[in-house]
């Protein structure tokens, strides 16, 4: 059995194949943790300089903004979330991502960036943390 159901799996999928194109040279953080399974892109192995990252959760794949969500201008009202700095844009399908509402987030997203993603440094996925207890992966029926 698979954790995720097909459907967040496929679009999970879909969604990082996109994002890893988009940014070939982001370190991406693996962090599968309780409630989550979140892979941070980061133009440094330094997790708090991480500008985006995927959220796959039991019922979709949300799209963060890490460092600047509270920032955005957002006209379209796509962002979701009420903390100090992060925002959250749930993905129905992997051409949101192409979307010119997202794609102005994303582009306003790496101007506020304090770090950069350099073409001289190669992509890489790091596995940060596996929590040992994890809440179940796939809706409850």
């Amino acid at each position: 059995m698979t954790r995720f159901t097909p459907e967040v799996e496929t679009l999970a999928e879909r969604i990082l194949a996109k994002m890893r194109v988009r940014f070939p040279n982001a370190i991406q953080m693996v962090y599968d943790n309780y409630n989550f399974l979140v892979i941070g892109f980061s133009p440094t192995e330094r997790p708090s300089e991480a500008i985006f990252s995927i959220v796959m959760s039991p019922r979709g794949v949300s799209l963060c903004f890490l460092l600047s969500g509270t920032k955005l201008s957002d006209p379209e009202k796509l962002l979701r979330g009420s903390g100090n700095k992060v925002r959250h844009i749930r993905l129905e399908n992997a051409a949101a991502l192409d979307q010119p509402a997202v794609k102005a987030l994303i582009s306003q997203s790496l101007k506020l960036a304090p770090v950069s993603f350099s073409p001289a440094t190669s992509g890489q996925l790091i596995i940060r943390s596996v929590s040992a207890k994890q809440r179940p992966r796939r809706p409850k029926t």
